[in-house]
């Protein structure tokens, strides 16, 4: 699409307290909280459409969505040296809900340290104990109310609604190298293996817009635009005063005169920042943009968890690849769900997880794995057609930092993405141990009778270079940018957003969501983003009282 628009006329989309630009995880649930008080009029501008597409509801849709143009941005990275030179396909979700609408939706905190970290940064108010009941205002969870789950909240959490024999092997398998089973990956520490919470309910995704917004949208105060793309926040002085977007060829301008929240993720959030005058002076500079704030962490701080995904075949089980080879098979899973709302389609991406450490030189896990019945070459291509499991792993805490920045002032061009992958020795180290953990789990006893034979990749790779060479050939993200919008002290340099989400250097302007994160969370960032939406929302409102 070219960021080409009719004429030079810009129409009036009138006059809001709140206006919210982004409708993923966090951008919903910060909607639904700034428009409960019929007082505030609340805009949310919304660059994708409408989930009205059925793989956005059923689970396993996720294999449709990813690299469709009808839910994904496609974005795509720039070539990493780190991976042989391989750029990857970088999905983000192009609808309401966002990510959530074509995630693993794999329900998950996080550390209690990852938290109490970012307190330890002088950011008051983020530790373990802080959050914790940001996470527990919006849960609603299957099971009995307790100190770490409730009940009543608008995020249903269910255990997955399926089973797999070759995955209990694998659990087992992890018990005998030593890593423990445990009940629940959510209580603030989550080393050892269980199954994933989901964001289901009887067997349809629960994304955050089907959460937070659609209920919300039934007040007469909250309005939604899709198609909306955010050209740039206006400023009067320094205060935010209005947004412009283009939708449908036009140019719209919308006021404000609360604040703007930016919520548009990672890799949107920088963008709008950097095309609104607030960046890096001389970059902006290069791109012929006024400079309104001197911001130069703005697109910085990137980090994402890479997997890496050994795959092994296996024999006189069942896997997703056989199933869904079987034409009767395929069409029982149909039945299956259309009656029961149970079996494969109601599946996330990974049932079992495991969280264990690379080495002694890490207090906390360092590693997760997402252990899953299938095998394919990547996100978007069919099953292989023989019977294997992916043992799929990731470095919780990489120390390699990359970039997101425009690609020039418009609009519509997709930005500069560098992850940046495997950039220090630590996050090299740490690949080669995990591929080295795989093989040493997946040789315990309790798999052996499915005689697991490595597809990927390949036995006989031994040497500490050829795993480095076959981690950067198998390795992709897991989906998880933060960090591009960093919150910071006072005296970080590099900080973009303070303690309460305000922009360094101009009034009125918040980032929520997760380009915030100073570090990443060891797991996956959904319902971290979520929590970041649920405490913005209540610092906006607090700051704002009348």
């Amino acid at each position: 699409m070219s960021g080409q628009f009719r004429g030079d006329v810009m129409q009036d989309a009138g006059r809001y307290d709140y206006i919210v630009v982004g409708a993923g995880s966090a951008g919903c649930v910060l909607a639904n909280r700034l428009s409960a008080d019929p007082k505030n009029r609340v805009l949310v501008l919304e660059a994708g459409g409408l989930d009205n597409w059925i793989w956005f509801h059923i689970p396993v849709g996720y294999l449709f969505a990813i690299g469709n143009p009808r839910a994904d941005w496609m974005f795509e990275t720039q070539a990493q040296p780190g991976l042989n030179g391989r750029a990857l396909p970088y999905p983000r979700g192009k609808v309401i809900g966002g990510s959530s609408a074509i995630n693993a939706m794999i329900y998950m905190r996080g550390q209690a340290q990852d938290y109490d970290n970012w307190r330890q940064l002088g950011l008051e108010g983020w530790g373990w104990n802080d959050v914790l009941r940001y996470f527990l205002k919006h849960e609603d969870h299957i099971s009995p109310p307790n100190n770490m789950h409730r009940s009543g909240g608008e995020l249903r959490v269910e255990p997955p609604r399926l089973r797999w024999d070759i995955l209990d092997a694998v659990r087992e398998a992890a018990a005998a190298a030593g890593i423990r089973k445990i009940a629940d990956f959510n209580s603030g520490d989550n080393e050892g293996s269980s199954y994933f919470d989901v964001n289901q309910k009887l067997g349809r995704r629960f994304s955050a817009a089907r959460a937070f917004l659609k209920p919300a949208l039934k007040r007469p105060n909250l309005r939604l635009e899709t198609a909306a793309y955010v050209e740039r926040v206006v400023f009067e002085g320094q205060y935010a005063s209005a947004v412009i977007f283009i939708q449908n060829g036009e140019r719209w301008i919308a006021h404000v005169d609360g604040e703007v929240a930016l919520s548009a993720g990672a890799v949107a959030s920088p963008a709008i920042l950097e095309r609104s005058g607030i960046g890096n002076a001389g970059r902006l500079s290069d791109h012929g943009i006024e400079v309104t704030a001197d911001v130069p962490g703005v697109g910085e701080n990137l980090q994402d968890h890479l997997q890496i995904r050994p795959i092994f075949k296996v024999s006189g089980v069942r896997t997703l690849n056989t199933d869904y080879a079987n034409l009767f098979n395929r069409a029982m899973m149909g039945v299956n769900y259309a009656f029961r709302r149970r079996g494969p389609l109601t599946m996330a991406p990974s049932q079992l997880g495991i969280f264990t450490r690379s080495s002694d030189r890490y207090a906390t896990a360092n590693l997760e794995f997402h252990i899953q019945p299938l095998s394919l070459d990547k996100w978007g291509d069919g099953l292989h057609r023989f019977g294997a499991f992916t043992a799929s792993v990731t470095n919780l805490r990489p120390t390699s930092r990359g970039s997101v920045h425009i690609r020039s002032a418009d609009t519509l061009d997709k930005p500069l993405i560098d992850p940046n992958y495997l950039a220090t020795e630590e996050d090299r180290q740490v690949a080669v141990e995990s591929l080295r953990l795989t093989r040493h789990i997946v040789g315990q006893v309790p798999l052996a009778r499915f005689r697991p034979e490595e597809f990927r990749p390949g036995a006989s790779l031994k040497s500490d270079s050829e795993l480095l060479t076959a981690a950067g050939d198998l390795a992709t993200t897991i989906f998880h940018p933060v960090g591009t919008a960093r919150m910071g002290a006072a005296d970080d340099a590099m900080a973009v957003v303070d303690a309460r989400l305000r922009v360094r250097g101009v009034q009125g302007l918040r980032v929520i969501d997760a380009s915030i994160m100073p570090h990443i969370t060891s797991g996956n960032t959904n319902a971290p983003s979520m929590m970041i939406g649920e405490k913005g929302a209540d610092m906006v409102l607090s700051d704002n009282r009348r």
